[in-house]
């Protein structure tokens, strides 16, 4: 086996899933920066990998009704898993070609014993296509946790705050590739240069629009070579950013000669965004919990010609008695409002890990509280959805600090909004 197959990586990335702690797309990137692969068979590969795992559960159903509900042994499941959503979810690959590929992966594998079994049940929904494509239509309405591949409990609370059909919406996004956006950075170039050297590069774009931002400053990429051979990516004229993280910096609203303090930092796209607000005038202080993740933000500020910002652990924070104009806890969360973008995390996501963030946000509110100047802004940001690592989050924090009051807060809904899910609150300190 030569590796090179997106068949095979594909196999090999969700075989990796079970013995390792990485995120699937973290596991993707490695194997696909080892592979060599042309343009379509690099998209090929990533469509496969994430889309079962995003379809994993009804992936699971329709194996199960083939198999009597017995186990399988977990890279031969991988392998039903691998045929069946190229048979029902991609278009582009003929259903011969797929049960073929599938069953040679099998038997490179170690699995020509049962090849003929892999064989059997792939065959046999391609005989009942028509009534399948049906039965899985018929799941997102009867049964939805498993027709939109979405765990129980999470499906509940989604339907009890926000009803059936905005729910429906909601799991059709997160089932749904995410597009790119980019922020033009202001630090190097103007929209208009961005766009003509897009042009060059053979970048299609589309203007994107939202009620908080400002016009021409983000764009959603339609097409594009790899990002690293784009010369405009390089030389960091464009960060890749959802508008939905844009509203959190412009909350902040930090100005030339502030001193800000961005408590969250990395991988640093706040950051350098709170620095091109402030045109490289003033000080931004990005902490992190660590120097590799602390690495990232200082990447970042290189490549986007950021020269205001410094980088410190929390604890170096102790030993310096100054204090901050505006902060901004863009606080650690379940990532609920971005499960599109990573896929496997309705797979990790728990309501007892939402608890534990709880205490996690509200003691980074609690920091920042010490560090704020009489007349600051606070802001608290999230990329979750739920109530508990929001709105009530901040309740509980101005219940113990009478000094702060809320100004605004906003919650930004994929259904509603058309961006990724975030929360923002502005506090003000009396």
């Amino acid at each position: 086996m030569n590796g090179q197959n997106p068949r095979q990586i594909a196999a090999r990335v969700l075989g990796q899933r079970r013995a390792n702690g990485l995120f699937v797309e973290d596991l993707l990137e490695i194997a696909l920066n080892g592979a060599q692969l042309s343009s379509a068979d690099h998209g090929l590969c990533q469509e496969m990998v994430y889309g079962i795992v995003r379809w994993q559960a009804t992936l699971d159903w329709l194996i199960a009704q083939k198999t009597g509900g017995r186990g399988q042994k977990p890279a031969l499941q991988n392998l039903l898993r691998l045929g069946l959503y190229q048979i029902f979810w991609l278009d582009r690959i003929p259903d011969h070609a797929a049960v073929h590929e599938t069953v040679e992966l099998a038997k490179q594998g170690g699995f020509g014993p049962q090849a003929g079994f892999l064989n059997a049940v792939l065959r046999g929904y391609l005989r009942e296509a028509g009534e399948t494509k049906k039965l899985l239509a018929d799941l997102k309405i009867f049964q939805p946790a498993i027709g939109w591949s979405q765990p129980e409990w999470l499906l509940a609370r989604w339907q009890k705050r926000f009803g059936a059909e905005k729910t429906a919406q909601l799991l059709e996004w997160n089932n749904t590739p995410p597009k790119t956006f980019v922020r033009v950075n202001t630090l190097k170039t103007d929209a208009g240069k961005l766009i003509e050297k897009w042009r060059e590069e053979n970048v299609e774009y589309d203007f994107t629009t939202c009620d908080w931002a400002a016009e021409n400053l983000v764009f959603k990429l339609k097409s594009h070579p790899p990002l690293n051979s784009l010369a405009s990516f390089r030389n960091g004229w464009f960060y890749i950013q959802d508008p939905s993280t844009l509203l959190a910096v412009l909350e902040l609203d930090a100005q030339s000669g502030e001193t800000v303090l961005d408590l969250c930092a990395a991988p640093g796209g706040k950051t350098t965004f709170i620095a091109q607000q402030m045109n490289n005038e003033g000080k931004v202080v990005a902490c992190d919990i660590s120097e590799e993740r602390l690495k990232l933000v200082q990447d970042n500020c290189a490549r986007l010609g950021v020269t205001c910002a410094e980088t410190l652990l929390p604890s170096a924070l102790d030993s310096r008695p100054s204090t901050f104009d505006r902060i901004l806890v863009d606080a650690p969360c379940s990532n609920a409002g971005v499960m599109r973008r990573r896929v496997d995390l309705r797979w990790r996501i728990s309501p007892e890990e939402i608890s534990r963030l709880q205490q996690t946000q509200l003691n980074l509110l609690k920091l920042a509280a010490t560090k704020l100047n009489p007349g600051g802004v606070l802001i608290y940001s999230t990329c979750s959805l739920e109530p508990e690592e929001n709105s009530e989050v901040v309740k509980e924090f101005l219940r113990e600090h009478k000094y702060f009051k809320l100004e605004s807060e906003r919650e930004l809904l994929p259904f509603a909004d058309n961006v990724d899910g975030a929360y923002v609150a502005r506090i003000l300190c009396n």
